[in-house]
């Protein structure tokens, strides 16, 4: 099914059909071009075929979870990805953020909800594109550690290390301040910009698996009741 409209191509993974028809038919009413797909696999390959902008999924897919598809999405492109869900666990968010989900919206939900998380994570990925491309500052050097935000690389000394898109996203966050003590819902609205405000307990899963790849948790210092600080280790 596909909205053929100008705007925002937005992709959604969904296998319940009249789910999937109240999504398409609300947001080709906004002007969103939309393409429907039933399956993981048909979604992973609409990825490149479509090239959507956003993707909307469903964690209940019949022939993969959307967990996994989130996963396997993440290794081809950083299309921003909406997970929507009837699924309001906390461990179900938690788990979709860190598989590079880039928001959580809880089913049912009302269609204004889904088109203003959409703009929000469009827009963040249209200002990330516009300092990769120059427009903005495109390196990051915090002693050692080196960010190239037009390479999406990371390197501590010259050795490339490998971190998620959100996990990059992250530490980039931090280090555009570094030395500054920034608070976890900042964080959290800043990186993940989702309109959850619940537990931001992903924020720390996220810093400490940062902690365990940069080889030194002093990196990034733990701030009694308010957050995170990227520093070079003394």
């Amino acid at each position: 099914m596909e909205g053929h409209t100008d705007g925002v191509r937005v992709l959604v993974v969904e296998d319940d059909a009249s789910v999937a028809s109240g999504i398409v038919d609300g947001l080709t009413a906004g002007r969103f071009d939309t393409l429907h797909v039933e399956t993981g696999a048909a979604g992973l390959a609409a990825v490149t075929e479509f090239a959507p902008d956003v993707v909307l999924l469903d964690l209940g897919l019949p022939d993969m979870e959307g967990t996994d598809l989130c996963r396997l999405i993440r290794t081809m492109s950083n299309v921003p990805i909406i997970v929507v869900s009837a699924r309001s666990e906390e461990i179900d968010r938690v788990i979709a953020l860190e598989m590079g989900a880039d928001d959580y919206l809880v089913k049912p939900f009302g269609m204004r909800e889904l088109v203003a998380r959409i703009r929000a994570v469009t827009r963040r990925a249209s200002a990330s594109d516009l300092t990769a491309n120059g427009r903005g500052a495109t390196e990051l050097r915090v002693g050692a550690l080196h960010i190239d935000l037009r390479a999406h690389r990371v390197d501590m000394n010259g050795c490339e290390v490998h971190l998620t898109p959100k996990e990059f996203d992250l530490l980039s966050y931090l280090a555009t301040d570094s030395g500054a003590a920034h608070r976890r819902g900042d964080i959290f609205r800043d990186v993940w910009g989702t309109g959850w405000y619940g537990t931001t307990k992903t924020v720390d899963a996220h810093v400490a698996a940062i902690r365990k790849k940069l080889g030194d948790p002093a990196w990034i210092e733990s701030v009694r009741g308010v957050g995170f600080r990227l520093s070079e280790p003394r």
